[in-house]
């Protein structure tokens, strides 16, 4: 996937990207406990983001999961993630998670990284339909979703657990032949 401007661009993780990784979920780490727990919760260490990349490579070579860093140009720096997860090729479906540093915010990169994976999935992967799941205060990720072509198509009820609450949450839908 190619997707690279004056200010940032997206790439496959890398080892060295460790301690790139996991300053971003430190620095974010409220706003991610929210919404992105499980990947927070990976990565709490530098260590722990080295397993964390290395079981990426992993389900990026065997096709179970595709996980692109949004970088920083000028440092490298990880800003963000892209993760298309929850693979289904019998159906040819997958589902969108992704989260951006706050100190990155407001630039359109994260609409142009799912714009661009989502290119990937339909026109690389063979895939037919993306999903994203996203709770309805989440406004930023509800706002890239539709930006990125995205329809809500309807509440799911007690979808996530999240501490000791169960939450509904909202499913928004693309399918290849709506672009």
């Amino acid at each position: 996937m190619d997707l690279s401007n004056e200010t940032f661009y997206l790439d496959n993780l890398k080892p060295e990207d460790a301690p790139s990784l996991n300053q971003l979920m430190i620095r974010n780490a409220r706003h991610f406990q929210q919404y992105l727990p499980k990947t927070l919760s990976q990565n709490l260490s530098e260590n722990a983001s080295k397993s964390y990349i290395k079981n990426k490579s992993e389900a990026f070579k065997n096709k179970t999961e595709f996980t692109f860093a949004i970088k920083e140009k000028d440092t490298n720096n990880i800003a963000g993630l892209v993760i298309l997860k929850n693979l289904d090729w019998n159906t040819k479906q997958g589902e969108f998670a992704y989260c951006l540093g706050s100190k990155y915010s407001g630039n359109g990169w994260m609409s142009k990284s799912v714009k661009a994976t989502k290119d990937y999935a339909f026109n690389e992967l063979g895939l037919e339909k993306l999903q994203v799941i996203i709770h309805h205060s989440n406004t930023d990720s509800i706002n890239v979703a539709k930006r990125s072509g995205f329809t809500w198509i309807k509440t799911l009820k007690k979808e996530f657990v999240s501490g000791k609450a169960v939450l509904d949450m909202e499913l928004y839908e693309i399918q290849k032949n709506d672009i």
